[in-house]
C-alpha cells in the first residue's frame, strides 16, 4: 500500500503525534505547526475579512489560538470566542500567546465573517451541549464560511456520524493523514473539501487506505506485446431469462472494457434477444446448471446474478459455477437467493471471489451486521472475514474489504451513478480485471473506482448504458501514469 493514500484512526493519529513528542518535537511546535496550516489553507481560498475563531478548552481549541493570533499578524480582524479556558498544557501556551480580543461563545458574528471552529477534534465521543451545541445551530446556516480543525465539532472521527448536533464545514483542515469521518458518510458531507496537512508525525502503518491507482495500478493486467484475446482474460456472464436479460448485457459491454473475450450464458429462450443486441461477445446458451458448468469449465472468471431471477435456478447455477474454480463476482439476485441460508454461498466462496452487495442486499446476507457495527468499513471487515471473500459494500462511500483486514474506501463516486443497471456495469468491469488475473482484491478496488470515474467523467444526465462507453477514456489516463 502507499503512503499518504492512509486513513488513520483517531488512536493511531494519538499514536504517531505522542511518537513525534517522544522523539523530541514539543507538543506546543506540533501545535504551531497546526495552526500554520489552516491558516496557509485559508488563505488559499478566503480573501481577508473579518475572523471568529471558536476555541475549546482542549489541544483542538489551542490550534485555534494559534490560527486566531497568525491570521492577525497577516492583516485580518480576528476575535476569539472561547468555550472556557484552556486546559491541555499546550493548548494555556497558545492562548497566552494570542493577544487580541477573547470573550465567551455565542456573540454575533460580523456579516461575512469566516467562523474557525475549533471546538473539539475527531476524539470527541459525547454530544455537544450547552453553548457549544447552541453555536452549532446558529452556525448550521453559515456553512459556506466555516473552516473547521481536523473535523467539524460534533463528528464522531471514527465513524464519520455525528453525536447529536455537529458543525458542517466548506473546508476542513486535518493533519497527517485523513481519519475515517473524512470519507465515510454523512461525515463526508459534514467537512466539505478536505486538506491534509503535514505537521512533522512519523509514519505509521494503517490497515485502512483512500482508494485510487497509486493502491493497485501495478498490478492492472495490461496486454503484453504478443497478446491476444484468450491471453487477456475470457470472462462469463449468466444471463437472466428472457425478459429480464438487460442487467447481464450491460456486465457483458463492461467486461469487453477490461477482459480479452466475454461470453454470455443464457436461457435458450433468452439466445434470440441477447444475440440481437451484442456484437463483440459470444452467446452460449445452457438447459441445466450442470450444462453451464461444462460450458463455463474454461472461463477465468464469471459474473452471476444481475436479474439471474431469485429462485432455485439461479442458486444451482451459482454453485456450478463454483465448481469450476473461476473467480466469481456475485452479485445482486445471487447474493438474494441465500437469505435463508447465506452459509450455502459461504462454503463454496474463496478468497479470489468478490460479493458485490447494496446496502439491501448486504443486510439479506450479513443479517444485522451493519447495525451492530460501529462503522461501514468494520462491518465490511466483519462480512468479507465471514464470507472468506472480497466484499463490496456499495454506497456513494464504497467500502471494499479482504478477508485478510485490507479495506478501503473509495472517495471518487458521483451521485449520478444512482441510477438502474449502475451496479450491474461495476461487477462486469471488476469481472474482466479478475478474469485478466488481477489480484481479486485489487481488482474490486480498481473496477470500484474506475466506474466511479466514468460516471464522474459523463456527469448529469448518466446512464447505466453510458458507463461502458466512458471506461476507454478512464483506461486511457491509467494507461498514461502506468
Amino acid at each position: 500500500m502507499t503512503h499518504g493514500r492512509e486513513i488513520l484512526t483517531v488512536e493511531e493519529i494519538r499514536t504517531a503525534d505522542a511518537a513525534a513528542v517522544a522523539a523530541g518535537t514539543p507538543g506546543i511546535v506540533l501545535m504551531e505547526r497546526a495552526g500554520a496550516a489552516v491558516v496557509e489553507a485559508i488563505a488559499r481560498r478566503f480573501t481577508p475579512r473579518p475572523a471568529v475563531v471558536l476555541c475549546g478548552p482542549g489541544n483542538n481549541g489551542g490550534d485555534g489560538y494559534v490560527v486566531a493570533r497568525l491570521l492577525a499578524e497577516r492583516g485580518w480582524s480576528v476575535r476569539v470566542e472561547a468555550l472556557g479556558p484552556p486546559t491541555a498544557a499546550d493548548a494555556v501556551e497558545a492562548a497566552r500567546r494570542w493577544t487580541g480580543e477573547t470573550g465567551p461563545i455565542g456573540q454575533a458574528a460580523p456579516d461575512e465573517a469566516l467562523i474557525v471552529d475549533a471546538l473539539f477534534g475527531a476524539g470527541l465521543s459525547r454530544p455537544l451541549e450547552g453553548e457549544a451545541a447552541r453555536a452549532a445551530a446558529l452556525c448550521a446556516p453559515l456553512r459556506e464560511r466555516i473552516v473547521a480543525v481536523d473535523v467539524p465539532s460534533g463528528l464522531d472521527g471514527d465513524t464519520g456520524k455525528p453525536v447529536g448536533l455537529s458543525f458542517e464545514a466548506a473546508l476542513t483542515v486535518t493533519f497527517h493523514r485523513k481519519k475515517p469521518a473524512h470519507v465515510l458518510v454523512p461525515g463526508r458531507g459534514l467537512c466539505g473539501e478536505v486538506a491534509v496537512a503535514d505537521i512533522g508525525l512519523g509514519p505509521i502503518e494503517g490497515r485502512l487506505f483512500e482508494n485510487g491507482p497509486e493502491l493497485w495500478l501495478h498490478g492492472y493486467p495490461w496486454p503484453a506485446t504478443d497478446a491476444h484475446k484468450h491471453s487477456r482474460g475470457r470472462l462469463g456472464v449468466v444471463s437472466g431469462k428472457v425478459y429480464d436479460t438487460g442487467a447481464a448485457r450491460l456486465a457483458t459491454r463492461a467486461g469487453l472494457r477490461t477482459a480479452g473475450t466475454v461470453r454470455l450464458y443464457c436461457p435458450p429462450e433468452a439466445a434470440a434477444i441477447n444475440a440481437a443486441h451484442l456484437e463483440a461477445a459470444m452467446l452460449k446458451p445452457f438447459e441445466t446448471d450442470l450444462e453451464l458448468e461444462q460450458l463455463a469449465g474454461v472461463m477465468d472468471a464469471m459474473v452471476i446474478g444481475p436479474a439471474a431471477g431469485v429462485d432455485d435456478q439461479t442458486r444451482h447455477n451459482l454453485l456450478a459455477v463454483a465448481r469450476t474454480g473461476a473467480a466469481m463476482v456475485v452479485d445482486a439476485d445471487a447474493l438474494t437467493v441465500f437469505r435463508d441460508d447465506p452459509r450455502e454461498l459461504f462454503a463454496v466462496l474463496d478468497r479470489d471471489d468478490v460479493l458485490t452487495p447494496h446496502t439491501g442486499e448486504f443486510e439479506r446476507v450479513f443479517p444485522g451486521l451493519l447495525k451492530s457495527a460501529p462503522d461501514k468499513v468494520s462491518a465490511a471487515r466483519a462480512a468479507a472475514e465471514k464470507a472468506g471473500a472480497v466484499v463490496v459494500l456499495k454506497g456513494p462511500d464504497t467500502v471494499v474489504a479482504a478477508p485478510d483486514g485490507r479495506a478501503v474506501v473509495n472517495t471518487n463516486a458521483t451521485p449520478w451513478l444512482a441510477t438502474a443497471g449502475s451496479g450491474d456495469v461495476l461487477a462486469g468491469v471488476i469481472g474482466g480485471l479478475a478474469a485478466g488475473a488481477m489480484d481479486s482484491f485489487d481488482a474490486a478496488c480498481a473496477g470500484v473506482w474506475m466506474h466511479a470515474e466514468a460516471g464522474r467523467l459523463f456527469g448529469p444526465g448518466l446512464t447505466a448504458e453510458d458507463l461502458p462507453g466512458m471506461l476507454p477514456a478512464v483506461i486511457r489516463e491509467l494507461w498514461s501514469r502506468r
